[in-house]
């Protein structure tokens, strides 16, 4: 059981990322819950990759916080995944955390109801009411942020490592699934009946806000039904963005 205490997460991070990149996904969330002098939280949207997670989390009876952000416009298919989710492990409950009601309030009076389509800015105000504030709030005396993002979801995630530490929040996140293909995880879905969004079925590759995603067709890039009337592929919300706070963690030579 490594003991910790005397690192800084910097430290920490580098540390990781030298034990965990080597393993199989599974592995690297085994080898994480070992660190139990830190506190670790699982982030899901009930994705293709969030589910597989969640299934290994449960699987291992892994001592992950799992918790999830209700925007309060997610599709119906969401919820129902939620639930489904909820039904199927019930030995792990989802922490949920939804918007500030006074803050939504004052942003929609601000802008409108479905403001976000008129600028990137109302956009990103929108995103950080509904998503990224609740998401600070969920993160609050974490130590290590598991994620589902892999490489292949967008060309601002292609040198994603498995660890990398967050100085705007402090903490170190954490990506078991960044080198699969999306065909690796869907594999994994199949091999062992994980309830999934029935959208991934239906041309939604990355499923968000219902008002924010639509489909999108063969050969499309997979982001590009999010916020599609920017159309540059790069967009994000700002739960993960690259905003120059992130520290990409390197190996050493002979990891």
């Amino acid at each position: 059981m490594p003991e910790t205490s005397h690192m800084s997460k910097e430290e920490l991070a580098k540390k990781l990322l030298e034990e965990l990149a080597p393993l199989s996904w599974t592995e690297r969330l085994k080898r994480l819950s070992q660190y139990t002098d830190r506190t670790s939280a699982f982030s899901t949207s009930f994705s293709f990759e969030d589910q597989a997670l969640t299934h290994a989390i449960a699987e291992h009876s892994l001592p992950i916080r799992v918790f999830t952000i209700d925007t309060g416009r997610l599709f119906a298919e969401t919820y129902e995944t939620f639930q489904k989710t909820r039904d199927t492990y019930f030995g792990i409950e989802i922490a949920t955390y939804a918007p500030d009601t006074q803050s939504l309030e004052r942003m929609i009076n601000r802008q409108g109801v479905n403001g976000f389509y008129e600028s990137v800015e109302k956009r990103k105000a929108c995103c950080f009411v509904r998503k990224v504030e609740p998401l600070n709030r969920a993160l609050q005396g974490v130590d290590l942020w598991v994620s589902g993002l892999r490489r292949e979801h967008s060309n601002n995630r292609a040198d994603l490592p498995v660890v990398e530490y967050d100085a705007g929040r402090d903490l170190i996140k954490v990506y078991p699934l960044v080198d699969l293909s999306e065909e690796d995880v869907k594999s994994y879905i199949q091999n062992h009946a994980i309830p999934y969004n029935p959208l991934h079925d239906k041309g939604f590759p990355s499923i968000g806000c219902a008002p924010c995603t639509r489909a999108v067709a063969p050969g499309e890039h997979p982001r590009s039904g999010r916020w599609w009337w920017e159309q540059e592929n790069e967009q994000e919300c700002g739960l993960h963005i690259k905003d120059g706070k992130l520290v990409r963690i390197k190996q050493t030579a002979d990891a």
